[in-house]
């Protein structure tokens, strides 16, 4: 079955319905220049209601750039289960956060993938990988589709969770060009930037369960 994680929740409400709909993970976005940064206090408050009522739910603090310190400090604080590297991390930094990490990459090209895979190794934890679409300027969240045949080249051999600009319109289609492990959505269930709308979450895990079911 593939796995869904709902990105982007700033309110318990959405996250309870991303649970409530079926999701099997919960992303928080830190990243300060994003439209969907939630506070660690607040994002707490959200983490633990849920996981009270959810506790198999995986949940994932996303970082653009921020030190261990800063990372692991918000993890506890906020109660957070794994770190998504979504920026320019080293791979020492990865490597330093071992199994409580995983790192997104933003392949250009054939050439570029190559690059990412010799420079990050996959992850301890799953996934392996997440595959967002490139954007010059942006860290995820652009709703911009990705190169799906990337993205296929590299879940073949890791558990690879797809995201960039997937909807319940081109869920079902993703998961069958790609067969990733899991995959990965923030502005496709929104009703506006940080705020989803539960219709679009229920429709997009529908989407994604049917396909599985035929495949």
């Amino acid at each position: 079955m593939t796995t869904v994680k709902i990105c982007g929740i700033t309110r318990y409400e959405d996250g309870l319905a991303a649970c409530q709909a079926g999701a099997a993970m919960l992303g928080f976005n830190f990243y300060r220049r994003s439209k969907r940064f939630v506070e660690p206090e607040n994002c707490r408050e959200i983490t633990c209601g849920l996981s009270r009522l959810f506790p198999k739910v995986v949940m994932v603090g996303v970082f653009v750039n921020a030190g261990f310190e800063e990372i692991t400090t918000t993890m506890e604080q906020a109660r957070l289960h794994l770190a998504q590297l979504h920026g320019d991390e080293s791979p020492g930094l990865l490597a330093k956060l071992g199994k409580r990490a995983f790192k997104a990459i933003r392949p250009k090209n054939a050439a570029d993938l190559l690059q990412l895979q010799e420079r990050y190794p996959p992850a301890e934890t799953l996934p392996a990988f997440l595959v967002d679409a490139c954007h010059p300027r942006e860290f995820g969240g652009t709703g911009l589709v990705g190169d799906w045949s990337l993205a296929k080249s590299l879940a073949k051999k890791y558990a690879v969770l797809l995201a960039g600009g997937l909807t319940p319109g081109n869920a079902a289609e993703a998961v069958r060009q790609v067969c990733p492990w899991g995959v990965d959505v923030a502005s496709g269930v929104e009703a506006q930037p940080g705020i989803k709308d539960p219709g679009k979450i229920q429709a997009f895990i529908k989407a994604v369960e049917k396909i599985d079911a035929e495949l």
